[in-house]
């Protein structure tokens, strides 16, 4: 399986990861919370050599003397574990795309497809995020510290600066800054007071709503992938000219029945049946409901998108019925 020494470079290294990769994400499986377990001496192999790859990448770059450059992307060039994190992120793309391009067109079963999907998605990339544990300490917690994670500290500072005068000590402007991120946190469904279980949900959630360019763990790197690269597209209205005439086509039975509209998007499509439909248990409808709700909190889809927002009235109405 790929060079002998997969340390050498950054494609023996890939060609070694690949196999163990698919295996965990892409094989079957009984229980899709639980990912495929890999061979013990390719598990202990793949941590020897991630850590000998980051180790000869430094060595080289010491040898070099590689100028450290102000530019973060000249920096995140040269720093070691860049080329593994941006691959990563291409493969978990890809693995989105694939779910993506399975689901079914029909409302009806869309969301029966998404909840297991998603589970089993997790579970492997959670995997994933422990075999490759040394990729967010030697990597990614370097570039959050060189701020270029979910929250950067220019931005918390272009905020806090406004409210800082000449008197303030280091302690006060640091206490303004922890509020500035304890705001930034109630936006991901943070409660002040809250635990620091809660905390860190609602920053795994920050992280997975980021933008791409952000630097976040490879687990909730593996999240924010399926927000842009499964979710998004199922969130979209239908571009191309045939979904539209099928849409309009919808829209018109509907109205001509006396109801409004249905919603262009497929998964918008699929939660108005869910929610609606008289063919399905109430406590099936609850169950899946909770489970999708979840799914979009944990995929960084914001608070106040209309799914969310119509999923949590839902649930919080048979709470307070309960």
């Amino acid at each position: 399986m790929g060079s002998a020494n997969p340390s050498v470079s950054f494609s023996a290294l890939w060609s070694y990861l690949i196999p163990a990769l698919d295996h965990i994400m892409k094989s079957s499986t009984n229980d899709p919370a639980k990912a495929p377990a890999l061979d013990v001496g390719l598990y202990a192999g793949i941590h020897t050599a991630i850590y000998n790859y980051f180790n000869f990448q430094n060595d080289s770059m010491t040898r070099s003397f590689v100028p450290i450059s102000n530019n973060k992307e000249e920096k995140d060039g040269v720093m070691s574990g860049a080329d593994l994190y941006t691959q990563l992120d291409n493969y978990l793309s890809d693995v989105c795309s694939e779910i993506f391009l399975a689901a079914p067109h029909d409302d009806t079963t869309l969301i029966h497809y998404l909840i297991p999907a998603f589970t089993r998605f997790q579970s492997g990339s959670q995997s994933v995020n422990r075999l490759l544990q040394y990729v967010n300490r030697h990597y990614v917690k370097r570039a959050v510290d060189d701020d270029r994670g979910w929250l950067r500290l220019n931005e918390v500072l272009q905020n806090v600066a406004k409210s800082i005068t000449s008197e303030d000590t280091r302690e006060k402007i640091s206490k303004k800054l922890k509020e500035k991120k304890t705001e930034e946190l109630r936006v991901w469904g943070y409660v002040d007071g809250g635990t620091p279980e809660s905390m860190a949900a609602a920053e795994a959630a920050a992280e997975a709503g980021s933008d791409p360019d952000r630097i976040v763990p490879l687990n909730t790197l593996a999240l924010r992938r399926f927000r842009l690269d499964t979710i998004g597209p199922l969130l979209a209205i239908p571009k191309s000219k045939k979904a539209k005439q099928k849409a309009k086509q919808k829209a018109a039975a509907a109205v001509a029945n006396g109801a409004p509209p249905p919603p262009k998007g497929r998964l918008a499509r699929a939660v108005k049946h869910l929610l609606e439909s008289d063919e399905i248990e109430e406590t099936d409808r609850r169950r899946m409901a909770i489970a999708l709700a979840e799914l979009l909190r944990k995929c960084g889809v914001p608070m106040n998108h209309v799914l969310r927002k119509k999923l949590d009235k839902y649930i919080a109405t048979g709470e307070d019925e309960d």
